[in-house]
């Protein structure tokens, strides 16, 4: 898969929400109802992150979810790609590059959403084909101002911003015309997970699936 047919599909995905939820999971019996209640709150876009052993089976459960299109954050590596794509990942996210990694998930076809924080790593991606990704650690990078002003010279990029947004902060960045969503882990705290307290995810996840964007 070219780095623009991967771009082209990312773009497709983070088009579909405002807020994609970036989840840790320790439990993976919990992976199906948390799935079940974050689509039914119209976020169907799910991260699970690479952070705990029980990822890759909360993956798996996830994947079977009707609605759910799930994907796996913190991919690091040539193994990290075929392990999650093995246990049904949709796409990958992660918080930066390099070419291995892109070799890796261009082979095996697995859209990625690779992460960039400065101008000259917007720029050796767009170069390399990329023009939808992950604005990371957000917050620590500057934030709103700092994406606006890469926007400026870079306005063919989008981006997904991650890292430290809240749903106070995130209705900001999606005002952004290189916004197109944001990554959050508010929508599904983990005492809410550890409580099995769906009904207040699916809530939460209602809540920021309303939020306006600049970009749809």
């Amino acid at each position: 898969m070219t780095p623009q047919e991967i771009s082209r599909r990312t773009r497709a995905l983070c088009t579909l929400v405002p807020v994609i939820p970036v989840l840790v999971i320790d439990d993976p019996a919990t992976a199906a109802p948390l799935a079940r209640a974050l689509v039914a709150g119209g976020l169907p876009v799910l991260e699970v992150t690479l952070r705990t052993p029980a990822a890759l089976d909360a993956m798996a459960q996830m994947a079977q979810v009707e609605g759910a299109i799930v994907g796996a954050g913190t991919v690091l590596t040539a193994e990290d790609v075929k392990a999650c794509k093995t246990a049904g990942a949709s796409f990958a996210v992660s918080p930066g590059s390099t070419p291995n990694l892109l070799d890796a998930c261009e082979a095996a076809a697995l859209p990625v959403l690779p992460g960039a924080a400065t101008a000259t790593e917007v720029m050796t991606l767009l170069e390399r084909g990329y023009d939808m990704l992950k604005f990371f650690p957000a917050e620590a990078s500057g934030g709103v101002p700092a994406l606006k002003a890469i926007g400026a010279p870079l306005p063919q990029v989008s981006f997904c911003p991650t890292g430290g947004i809240t749903p106070d902060s995130a209705p900001s960045y999606l005002a952004l015309p290189n916004t197109l969503c944001v990554g959050g882990s508010w929508v599904a705290p983990s005492d809410a997970i550890l409580a099995k307290d769906w009904d207040r995810i699916a809530e939460l996840a209602r809540a920021a699936s309303r939020m306006p964007r600049a970009q749809t």
